[in-house]
């Protein structure tokens, strides 16, 4: 598991977090193996400089990785590594000279493979398992065998000097690692998705108290500004069938009609984003109604030099609530119409899949996305244009999870962009 940029700061986070309970753990050590095994030994006896050099040298190891902490920035998954390696040589030290294959701080061991789990997952806790293991397993080999000399300030009883000895309590110390190391990756592998998952729900609640504050914003403003819209495209029309009116005049009118066209678009696409209705699914012609939305935006402000065509069925029946389908197509349709340059098409696709799933298509020609911003495509307030709020394409993706069906967005820079909206047979 590779740390990536975007976790890596809290990936810092943790390992800082288990240095400073390693410090502490490091202590307990130091204090019980001195009550417990070195009771009554000088600090000149053997197993006494084993104990304090080993954990001196953890002390010390504890601190350049708090040091490459702030240098080794990019390097974080390496230091964990090279840790839980030297913690299990400590850890081994410790053991053998706390009696050997029966010595009660192999459970360090496990300790060791809860930090691998809690900092890189399963792939760390098995590294620290199969280290830990194998380090204990040549100890007591070592011992059996006569390579290693006891420590010779502590009682030879207290240590298995034969297999039949020493296998009972290798073989159940091995198992109890094991066992440790998959608890361990279970549980960190369920708290990484938990904290994902809240972190999800906390955007998710975040974003819907901005669209509850949109929502009254726009249910106090829609009115307001409606009505004065209503009564300048009104005008306008008025004076356009006047014959007094000279071509500069009636391009000017043209441009006022565009503009409150705009507004008007933009005052629905709030009101639908900030209040959002359950849909009613009943069956409806998906063909009909992207041949509706295609002669719509040929009508609209740039459907004379965009060329908008559709490609299809003459009928294709599928569930839907019809007004907020139809709200899908229109909404996708334009955002590809502002996409294109003059001169361009635009194409509206219907078709069935090999599975008996609809497919309805809206290409462009345009400059096409960029790929950094192609997550929050369908955020709401997220646009890459100097034009509009962001909102037509939220507006999609939410009638669609309520419908549940899947859009797709396929996109090449200065090739175009195609949407894929699927529903499922």
């Amino acid at each position: 598991m590779r740390v990536r940029a975007g976790t890596e700061g809290s990936f810092a986070v943790r390992f800082a977090w288990i240095t400073g309970v390693r410090l502490l753990v490091l202590t307990v050590v130091l204090v019980g193996a001195t009550t417990m095994y070195l009771g009554g030994l000088g600090p000149s006896a053997y197993s006494s400089r084993i104990a304090f050099f080993t954990v001196a040298a953890a002390y010390a190891l504890t601190g350049l990785y708090a040091a490459m902490l702030r240098i080794g920035k990019g390097k974080l998954e390496a230091i964990a590594y090279g840790q839980m390696f030297t913690d299990q040589i400590a850890w081994t030290l410790i053991v053998y000279v706390s009696g050997g294959a029966a010595s009660g701080a192999t459970s360090l061991y496990g300790l060791t493979c809860l930090t691998g789990a809690i900092l890189l997952g399963l792939r760390g806790a098995l590294f620290a398992m199969v280290f830990g293991a194998c380090e204990y397993t040549l100890l007591c080999a070592a011992i059996v065998y006569g390579r290693l000399p006891l420590p010779p300030d502590q009682p030879p009883d207290a240590y298995a000097k034969s297999w039949s000895e020493a296998a009972f309590p290798l073989l159940l110390n091995l198992l109890a690692l094991s066992v440790v190391t998959l608890l361990a990756s279970y549980l960190a592998e369920r708290l990484r998705t938990t904290g994902g998952r809240l972190e999800v729900a906390t955007a998710r609640a975040e974003q819907a108290e901005r669209l509850a504050a949109l929502g009254r914003l726009a249910a106090g403003l829609a009115h307001e500004i409606r009505n004065p819209l209503g009564s300048i495209v009104a005008s306008i029309e008025l004076l356009r069938t006047g014959s007094t009116l000279a071509p500069e005049d009636k391009q000017l009118c043209e441009i006022i009609e565009r503009e409150t066209t705009r507004l008007n678009d933009l005052v629905g696409d709030m009101l639908d984003l900030s209040r959002p209705r359950a849909p009613v699914k009943a069956p409806m012609d998906l063909a009909i109604t992207a041949r509706d939305v295609v002669m719509l935006a040929s009508r609209s402000s740039r459907g004379g030099d965009v060329l908008v065509r559709y490609d299809g069925p003459e009928a294709l029946a599928i569930d839907a609530d019809a007004a907020q389908m139809r709200q899908v197509a229109w909404n996708l349709v334009r955002n590809a119409i502002q996409a294109s340059s003059a001169g361009s098409e635009v194409r509206v696709c219907v078709r069935v899949v090999d599975d008996g799933a609809a497919l309805l298509e809206i290409s462009d020609r345009g400059v096409g996305i960029p790929p950094e911003a192609r997550e929050r495509l369908f955020d709401a307030f997220f646009t890459t244009r100097s034009q509009g709020m962001g909102i037509g394409l939220a507006v999609v993706k939410r009638i669609l999870d309520d419908h549940g069906f899947d859009i797709a967005v396929e996109s090449a820079e200065g090739k175009g962009t195609t949407f894929r909206v699927r529903v499922p047979r």
